[in-house]
């Protein structure tokens, strides 16, 4: 017999129940907090760094950096005035008038199905780096429905637009699916190449009489002949694709969370060996996964055409791919969050134009803001380590890159 008395067991154990109890809701609460607070604090960091770069990169305030010591004051006052310039123009070219608010809503449009393409891949343990070339065959097939299906009712043939969008992106999405469900090829590598592989499919397609318009030997398609309506008239671009972006995110969202195929997505992502054990297919999912993720990215290409870019042109996807990888990891691959994290960096696009008009300031500049959110996002113990924020395990969907172990 055990020398406890049942009586003080059964005391302690309820209150062990009780303290896990607590403990779970503050994980809770300690999971939420750093979900949103981690991001935030990289984007802060982010624009920082950019503020060093927009000081170091005009002559003026380098040549008063040079004799700091002679004007301090006067050189503390011009470097803080060039960020507040640049960053209030951006901060204006983004969201200073219900135009600029447009105009960051249709940039953020199509980040919004790309971001969704990658973090569907993440749920499920994939790292799906070829959205590029998703957008540009999903484009491919829209373009060819949009320009050759002339004749047929507006609603239905944007529909079947939309529809070609997805179903070419699902096709190309499910190549690295099958490959890596078969051979064990890894998804990384084959999406890469085929990027490369459907941006030159796309400019042989240009290429050739059946895409160029006629009299033109450019290399340009024809243009697709239904559009989504303008939401607020034509005074403004933001159109219904935007509507058709949010509803998908709420479908991605329903489907992971709510039925058993986002389950056997996650599932597998988390554990494949544990998944098969439990009766599920993991090679089934992961063609479904990389399926599901191309088809999304396809969207993205076919609503551009449908809305802001009606001919299909060389570097169509104009880096929506790759911008995704970093929507994805800012919305904790979460449709909510790519959500915001697409209007985020549609923001910064929208912005950019204002910033360089007003400023000078090259655009790239936006371009490594981008880049070092990417960065700080991919190292959240950095963010932490700089602002003293408690680590946590990192478990479960969150382990983004887990696939490179195979």
């Amino acid at each position: 017999m055990s020398g406890t008395e049942p009586g003080v067991a059964a005391h302690d154990a309820s209150t062990e129940g009780q303290a896990g109890a607590g403990a779970l809701v503050t994980t809770g609460r300690e999971d939420l907090r750093q979900a949103v607070l981690v991001p935030v604090l990289a984007f802060a960091s982010a624009l920082a760094v950019g503020a060093l770069l927009i000081i170091f990169t005009q002559q003026e305030l380098l040549d008063r950096w040079a004799h700091f010591f002679r004007d301090p004051g006067g050189t503390l006052n011009a470097s803080g005035f060039a960020v507040r310039q640049a960053y209030g123009a951006l901060f204006r070219g983004a969201l200073g008038s219900p135009s600029a608010i447009s105009e960051t809503v249709v940039a953020a449009t199509p980040l919004i199905f790309a971001g969704l393409s990658v973090a569907v891949g993440f749920r499920a343990g994939l790292f799906n780096i070829g959205a590029e070339g998703q957008i540009t065959m999903g484009a491919v097939a829209a373009s060819v429905v949009g320009f050759s299906l002339g004749g047929l009712p507006g609603p239905l043939h944007l529909a079947l637009i939309v529809l070609a969008g997805f179903v070419g992106g699902s096709l190309w999405g499910a190549v690295p699916g099958i490959l890596k469900a078969k051979t064990g090829a890894h998804e990384v590598i084959t999406t890469i190449m085929l990027n490369f592989v459907a941006a030159n499919l796309a400019l042989y397609a240009l290429s050739t009489a059946f895409f160029r318009p006629v009299g033109r030997t450019d290399p340009i398609a024809k243009p697709v002949l239904a559009f989504f309506p303008r939401i607020f008239g034509s005074n403004y671009r933001v159109h219904a694709g935007f509507i058709v972006a949010l509803a998908v995110a709420a479908g991605v969202a329903w489907l992971l969370n709510k039925t058993t195929v986002g389950f056997e997505f996650r599932a597998v992502g988390a554990n494949p060996s544990a998944a098969r054990a439990a009766g599920m297919n993991p090679t089934r999912t992961v063609v479904v996964v990389m399926a599901l993720a191309g088809g999304l990215a396809g969207l993205a290409g076919a609503t551009q055409l449908a809305s802001t870019i009606p001919s299909l042109t060389p570097g169509f996807s104009s880096g929506y791919g790759f911008d995704a990888i970093a929507l994805a990891l800012l919305g904790r691959a979460r449709p909510a969050g790519v959500v915001a994290a697409a209007l985020l960096f549609g923001a910064l696009r929208a912005g950019s134009r204002e910033m360089q008009a007003v400023t000078q300031i090259p655009i790239e500049i936006v371009t490594v803001i981008q880049a070092l959110v990417i960065a700080f996002i991919a190292a959240p113990a950095l963010v932490r380590a700089i602002y003293r924020i408690r680590a946590r395990r990192v478990a479960g969907p969150e382990a983004f890159t887990k696939g490179w172990a195979g």
